[in-house]
């Protein structure tokens, strides 16, 4: 190649670059009624859809009402659209769409029943509590029970005493059974009154009434059947007025202590049921019910004491087994609901991507309520019969935030902005 050839081509390379600069310049300094103009077009060609308002993606909740450059950033002005609807929405190709796995399911109206999963402790009845207690000084001759926790039935013996004055007022009640006067017979209802007040047993007093003779020895019976709990006394020992003798609790039903969210309190209303399960007695179920909700949150773990009874008839359930709670709430009147997997939860809000006509999307920031059975109740936010994405949204989810579709303002109705 000779000097005057590369110098012709020299020539026509540098001539292009310029060439192209300036165009490259002559873009990026147009005018705003350039953009304007190619925003018009735009919109023109796509036919219903016109232009709501510009907006900078860096601040979405700043409106313009003309195209330019953003004062905030170096950059052009987006045009947001409206559908016929009127909204904005993300469009994806029906292929693309099935390519993606993308399904749909429906709000519905149904009726939820609040359920929550919970472990609690066994522990005894403190309703089914007897104590049975000296009322006089004596000691004890002979123990039926022996040892603690043996089980008792109702009206069992459980010890012999000898107390001086059971065996007093017993001899005074003997000397008045055959009184005949009215101020006698007075006096012998008074030695008898006398007898219970000072815990002579019914039993007993019925004896003295049958055979005519005192006895040294009074046996006591159980009030209740159950466990005993405590056996304070021993054979040969002695006894004070007012010391326990033994406490017996009834094993018919009892409590289960459970730890619960506070967050969660409100599904459990006072009286709701409840089924239990032990490892100890594998398919057998019990049921009971809410007791009490106790007033002392744990500071640390946030949850509230729940006291459950549970029916016992055959005494499986023993204090300090381990059991699982299902507890079931009362069931409201039909609600809004949507499959579960629809709703995406962030840390500052839900929201359910909605499918539209024509294949595109759009998002509905949402209430949720409870959720039972892969349900979930929707309080705000949808209406009966819309479609909802149940897979493939958080795909939809980025490609409208790359469009600022997923960004509710809440100046929609307000008017836009002028653009200095």
């Amino acid at each position: 190649m000779n000097r005057n050839t590369f110098g012709a081509a020299l020539a026509v390379v540098l001539a292009v670059g310029v060439a192209a600069g300036y165009w490259i310049v002559r873009e990026r300094e147009a005018p705003d009624s350039m953009f304007g103009a190619s925003a018009v077009e735009q919109s023109t060609e796509e036919g219903e859809r016109r232009v709501l308002y510009w907006y900078d993606p860096m601040r979405p909740e700043v409106k313009f009402d003309k195209p330019g450059k953003s004062p905030f950033m170096d950059m052009q002005l987006v045009p947001r659209y409206t559908d016929k609807e009127g909204t904005a929405a993300v469009r994806i190709n029906p292929a693309v769409a099935q390519n993606l796995g993308i399904r749909l399911g429906k709000v519905e109206k149904a009726v939820l029943a609040p359920r929550l999963d919970a472990v609690g402790s066994v522990a005894f009845d403190e309703r089914r509590l007897h104590v049975v207690q000296a009322r006089v000084e004596g000691y004890v001759t002979r123990l039926y029970v022996k040892a603690p926790l043996e089980r008792v039935r109702r009206g069992a013996p459980l010890a012999e005493i000898q107390a001086p004055d059971w065996l007093a007022a017993q001899a005074e009640y003997l000397a008045l059974l055959d009184a005949e006067s009215e101020r006698a017979r007075s006096i012998r209802d008074a030695a008898r009154e006398r007898l219970a007040v000072l815990g002579v047993p019914e039993a007993m007093i019925r004896r003295i009434e049958e055979t005519r003779k005192t006895d040294a020895t009074t046996t006591i019976f159980a009030p209740a059947s159950g466990v005993v709990t405590e056996l304070a006394v021993r054979e040969g020992g002695a006894f004070m007025p007012g010391a326990p003798l033994f406490r017996i609790n009834g094993l018919e039903t009892v409590w289960v202590n459970a730890q619960i969210p506070e967050a969660q309190v409100g599904l459990i209303p006072r009286g709701s049921a409840v089924a239990a399960q032990a490892t100890a007695w594998p398919g057998a179920t019990f049921e009971g019910s809410v007791s009490e909700l106790l007033p002392d949150v744990d500071p640390a773990t946030r949850t509230l004491p729940v006291r459950i009874v549970i029916d016992n008839p055959h005494e499986m359930l023993a204090p300090g087994m381990f059991v699982s709670l299902d507890f079931e709430g009362e069931a409201g009147g039909p609600q809004l609901v949507v499959p579960s997997e629809a709703v995406i939860v962030t840390g500052e809000r839900s929201v359910v991507i909605v499918a539209r006509e024509g294949g595109s999307f759009d998002v509905a920031e949402v209430t949720p309520g409870v959720e039972q059975d892969g349900k979930t109740a929707i309080l705000s936010g949808l209406h009966e019969g819309q479609s909802v994405v149940l897979s493939g949204q958080f795909l939809i989810d980025s490609e409208a935030s790359l469009t600022s579709a997923v960004t509710r303002l809440e100046t929609d109705g307000a008017a836009p902005e002028t653009m200095p």
